[in-house]
């Protein structure tokens, strides 16, 4: 007689990778998760609590159009510094240390262009740097539309 094993429903749907977050949540140390959608990149920093994860720090590429910025909010440079603004928001609450947590989703040139920014804004991630974008498509060299990164990154120091 078989026996009916429960899965459970965010693993059907491919949401959450049970034995990643598992593992990430016996380190106890805080973590990153960056989400890029259709349009925008999203980056958060999270604190595991036993009723849930809190939100400590956040950091959206809609941000950057009130900055100037123009073009995709969901490319390489967007989300490099889209990560610069989270790393620099956590660290200002006083967060120093943190793990990137990928959930189901692969790691992409985006997501790796984001952990760079946090990386530039003074956390501290293990990550191996061969992985990053090169600085010539960080800055946009690639891109027919030319924004000023330099000026959003100084916009960003100022806080």
């Amino acid at each position: 007689m078989m026996k009916y094993k429960k899965i459970l429903k965010r693993a059907k749907l491919k949401k959450t990778n049970y034995r990643k977050r598992r593992s990430m949540l016996m380190n106890k140390s805080d973590f990153v998760t960056v989400k890029i959608s259709n349009e925008n990149t999203l980056v958060q920093i999270h604190k595991p609590v036993f009723t849930g994860d809190l939100v400590v720090a956040s950091a959206h590429s809609r941000f950057l159009i009130n900055e100037g910025w123009k073009g995709s909010r969901k490319n390489i440079s967007a989300a490099y510094l889209t990560g610069y603004l989270a790393g620099k928001k956590s660290i200002i609450k006083g967060i120093k240390n943190v793990i990137l947590y990928s959930g189901t989703d692969k790691y992409t040139q985006r997501m790796a262009a984001a952990l760079k920014g946090l990386i530039d804004a003074g956390l501290q991630i293990p990550a191996d740097s061969s992985t990053f974008p090169t600085e010539q498509r960080i800055n946009g060299a690639h891109l027919s539309v030319k924004n000023n990164i330099e000026s959003i990154k100084s916009i960003i120091n100022k806080w």
